[in-house]
């Protein structure tokens, strides 16, 4: 019994980071309805930039953090303003396609700028067995896991208080509903998404880090947003407890069907069924648990 308590509290711990992913796309959908196809790219960029100025540029690892994150503030700011502003009341299929060109080019320019090789992230979180878990119930769980869920956990907290008690928050909620009408009441709709694309960098900042520390800092960070799918389609593409939620179900789910149905059904599973477990959701409750129903009127 504690082997699988220790297999479900790790997928738990993964669900988590796996939420902070999803957090990224759930804050630039809530605001402006864009499937920002870029934010594993970002996530890229962010680790690959950070390891830059440690490696590169010799700064220690408190300077090059602060400095990563203006960096990449400084990106959603500049991605938001010069390319989807211009984009307004463009179909979603466009807003979406011009989100898959900026990847791309993030992906390049992140390359161009610090090299293609993969990259050490060392962060001062070791990563050994927590003890008194060990000695105590025989569980083999990761300090670094832990104070990694608990970062993120943080985070997501802050920002869903952030965009639920504030201003701004209450702006954003208003810009979601209807674009049109939140102009009409002097909520300038330019400043709001700049705001959330400024936010959305922070957050790529934070997964690129935590990832890259715990996977490297190589080009399958791109991917990691790929995993945020199944965690949108369960959890909702507007609600930040959404997030949340899918996060640790897909998770703990991934981390489950490894141990007890990898050995059976041969290797590689945790590749593929969360989106076999999103894939039978959709057929279930399309808008995710806390997903919004929508109705349209003809």
């Amino acid at each position: 019994m504690s082997f699988f308590f220790e297999v479900l509290i790790a997928g738990l711990l993964s669900g988590v980071m796996y939420a902070l992913v999803a957090l990224g796309f759930v804050l630039v959908y809530k605001a402006s309805g864009v499937f920002n196809f870029a934010q594993g790219a970002m996530v890229f960029f962010a680790a690959l930039t950070c390891v830059g100025f440690n490696e590169v540029f010799g700064l220690s690892l408190w300077i090059a953090i602060p400095l990563t994150m203006l960096v990449m503030v400084i990106l959603g700011m500049a991605i938001e303003k010069i390319v989807l502003r211009r984009l307004v009341n463009q179909p979603e299929i466009t807003l979406f396609m011009a989100t898959i060109g900026l990847s791309f080019f993030i992906e390049g320019l992140a390359q161009l700028l610090w090299g293609s090789q993969p990259h050490k992230l060392t962060l001062p979180i070791e990563d050994v067995p927590i003890a008194f878990l060990m000695d105590q119930f025989n569980m083999l769980i990761s300090q670094f896991d832990v104070i990694a869920a608990c970062i993120c956990a943080i985070l997501v907290l802050v920002l869903a208080l952030l965009f639920s008690k504030t201003k701004i928050g209450r702006a954003l909620r208003a810009v979601a509903d209807d674009h049109q009408a939140a102009l009409s009441v002097g909520i300038p709709l330019q400043h709001i998404w700049a705001v959330v694309w400024a936010v959305a960098g922070f957050v790529s900042l934070v997964a690129g880090l935590l990832w890259g520390a715990r996977n490297g800092v190589q080009f399958s960070l791109v991917y990691i947003a790929l995993k945020a799918l199944p965690v949108l389609i369960l959890g909702g593409f507007t609600s930040v407890p959404g997030a949340i939620a899918g996060g640790l179900i897909i998770g703990a789910s991934e981390k489950l069907a490894e141990v007890y149905l990898g050995p059976i059904m041969g290797g590689g599973i945790e590749g593929w069924f969360p989106y076999v477990l999103a894939l039978l959701f959709l057929l279930v409750r399309p808008e995710g648990l806390f997903g919004e129903k929508i109705i349209r009127r003809i």
